[in-house]
């Protein structure tokens, strides 16, 4: 395996730029459901942890008025709306409507009025209103945990990249089935798409964004790019 440092030095010439934290900031919870926390789910991964930071940002930010967003996954029966991924993937028929392995934890469910996207696929922004949501809202930075590491959350970094969104990764709040995707990832995030750092750099920023960055507050204004 790769000598970390060696690592860190082969890629800084190339990528080493940094994101400036937005104006208006949102949380993204991307697909805390029990089947990543079941031990008895084929996709249990161990991920306490990254749960626990996910409901310290989220008491955080709703004390702030900033935005939380809850993402879930949902398949029809036998997976008809799953497409290719839910082919790949077998493990995804825990998914489908009705199972309890969808659902949220106890420990950190929607509050009344918080936004939850169902997908279907690896994006939170894929075949969602979510670009739609965040745009009436004004919002320009995504602060963003959940599972897995690897997989949606990922992707939903990237696209938000690629929608013209700031993206910062919250480490702690991030977990995965293992410790090697999980931090390839998150090293890969950082070269190139996102900002990855740390829960209490993630709380200092939401303190600070404050009041008036709630959706009442932005709603109908354009976001800020």
């Amino acid at each position: 395996m790769a000598d970390p440092a060696d690592l860190a030095a082969n890629y800084a010439p190339a990528f080493s730029g940094r994101l400036p934290f937005g104006r208006r900031p949102a949380l993204l919870i991307v697909d805390v459901v029990m089947a990543y926390l079941d031990p008895a789910s084929p996709l249990y991964a161990g991920v306490e942890a990254a749960l626990a930071s996910c409901e310290r940002l989220a008491a955080a930010a709703r004390a702030a008025g900033v935005p939380v967003i809850f993402t879930n996954v949902s398949y029809a029966p036998g997976g008809a709306d799953g497409g290719v991924f839910y082919r790949k993937v077998p493990a995804l028929k825990l998914f489908e409507q009705g199972s309890p392995h969808g659902a949220f934890p106890p420990s950190l469910q929607p509050a009344p009025g918080e936004l939850v996207i169902t997908k279907q696929y690896a994006s939170a922004f894929f075949g969602t209103p979510l670009l739609a949501a965040l745009v009436a809202q004004g919002i320009d930075t995504l602060l963003i945990g959940g599972f897995s590491t690897s997989g949606c959350v990922r992707a939903s970094a990237l696209d938000a990249c690629q929608h013209g969104f700031l993206p910062f990764v919250v480490r702690e709040a991030c977990g995965d089935r293992h410790a090697a995707p999980h931090e390839a990832n998150l090293f890969d995030l950082q070269a190139k798409y996102a900002e990855v750092i740390a829960e209490d750099e993630a709380l200092s920023r939401i303190a600070a964004a404050g009041p008036g960055t709630g959706p009442n507050t932005a709603a109908g204004s354009d976001p800020a790019r």
